[in-house]
């Protein structure tokens, strides 16, 4: 069995009647404060719910943008974007190709030398013929018999696309002291020599004349005394070197019908 319990009224609003006055009081408190709660909310455009669809609207044009973080700056997509830099990455990396290529590719004709009379040359001027580049001295015991036989075969194949390139040299037992002028009348005076001639250089060491640095590391051959010979195709790739050797064929380190062998034809 349930007993039902009736609490007075007194026991809820505190006693007597003055308690029963106030609770009126209380509740439009509760009310006023509800009024400014629901007040703010509606001026900050979160809670508070439109009257009407007009008044939706315009709450739901005032609310602020979303924020969206900035992306990350990435150097390849910026490149990516830009058309500009994308051409000029572009021609830069063409030009270190093309200056690899021609790295790679480069030949005997594309060195520079000065002649005996001191005159800047650019050996691309021998390119198509045959080259036989020798480093020759005035007073070697070689001298004689090369400067002939490098004359002769000047004399019978230079009409056919052939050339000696005479290059003086010091380094091997000083047998090349004199100067640029004394050289060139002593083969012009002795045997007549109507090859080319150069000024004097060094062939061989850290300060050799660059194509002859050239001829060395393509032909894993370096010159080890006077009259070592380099021919030179007329693409400008090295063929072979030979030292100072005489053959019994009286061109020296070289036979005669080789050469004539290697001609270009015109």
């Amino acid at each position: 069995m349930v007993s039902v319990v009736r609490i007075p009224k007194s026991w809820l609003w505190g006693q007597g009647t003055s308690a029963q006055s106030d609770a009126p009081a209380v509740q439009v408190g509760r009310l006023r404060s509800r009024d400014r709660c629901s007040s703010a909310s509606g001026a900050k455009g979160e809670g508070a719910r439109p009257s009407s669809p007009a008044a939706g609207a315009g709450a739901a044009s005032a609310r602020p943008p979303r924020w969206v973080p900035p992306p990350r700056f990435c150097p390849r997509s910026a490149a990516a974007r830009d058309p500009v830099m994308v051409a000029a990455l572009v021609a830069a990396w063409l030009l270190l190709s093309a200056a690899a290529c021609a790295q790679r590719e480069q030949d005997f004709y594309d060195f520079k030398a000065v002649n005996i009379r001191g005159k800047l040359v650019s050996l691309e001027k021998y390119r198509g013929s045959v080259s036989l580049v020798v480093n020759v001295a005035s007073e070697c015991g070689f001298t004689d018999q090369h400067y002939r036989a490098l004359q002769q075969l000047q004399r019978d194949l230079g009409p056919h696309h052939f050339n000696v390139l005479a290059f003086p040299c010091n380094q091997f037992g000083q047998q090349e002291p004199d100067t640029n002028k004394e050289i060139e009348s002593f083969a012009r005076r002795t045997y007549s020599v109507s090859f080319p001639m150069f000024s004097k250089v060094a062939v061989t060491g850290a300060g050799a004349h660059p194509a002859f640095k050239y001829l060395i590391q393509t032909s894993g051959k370096e010159p080890t005394w006077n009259f070592w010979k380099y021919l030179v195709a007329p693409d400008g790739k090295h063929w072979s070197p030979c030292g100072p050797v005489h053959s019994g064929s009286g061109s020296p380190g070289l036979h005669r019908h080789r050469l004539r062998a290697l001609l270009p034809v015109h």
